[in-house]
């Protein structure tokens, strides 16, 4: 399936134990490192990652007294459009990656997986793009 939307204006929060760990797995999974903000404390205040097909996470030290973004530990779901799956899958697996999905042909055009990061957030890869 090809990915024929080009609107990338929603972006997804997250907040980590070790958010400098998590971006560093999301690195290892294709995702550039874009702007980061650390606080006089060296808590990470705000940062982005960017992924190279569209599209943005912003990663977070959990715990801090202004997080906007607090969710319990590991209950995030973050889907992100791919046109290789594969690839990543691939990328995945050689980072020792705990696949919770693993990769598969959906009965509706989508071919796709789910890993979980260390934190134990879902983190899906998958051509459909609505």
């Amino acid at each position: 399936m090809t990915n024929t939307r080009t609107d990338h204006n929603i972006w997804t929060g997250l907040t980590y134990d070790d958010p400098r760990a998590a971006r560093a797995w999301l690195v290892e999974l294709g995702f550039a490192e874009g702007i980061v903000v650390a606080g006089d404390d060296g808590q990470i205040h705000h940062s982005e990652m960017l992924w190279p097909e569209g599209g943005r996470v912003m990663i977070s030290s959990r715990g801090r007294a202004d997080d906007t973004f607090a969710v319990p530990r590991g209950a995030a779901s973050v889907y992100v459009v791919v046109d290789d799956p594969d690839e990543v899958h691939a990328r995945a697996r050689a980072l020792g990656a705990e696949i919770v999905r693993d990769l598969a042909d959906e009965d509706y055009g989508s071919r796709g997986f789910s890993v979980a990061d260390a934190e134990g957030n879902r983190w899906s890869f998958g051509t459909y793009a609505g």
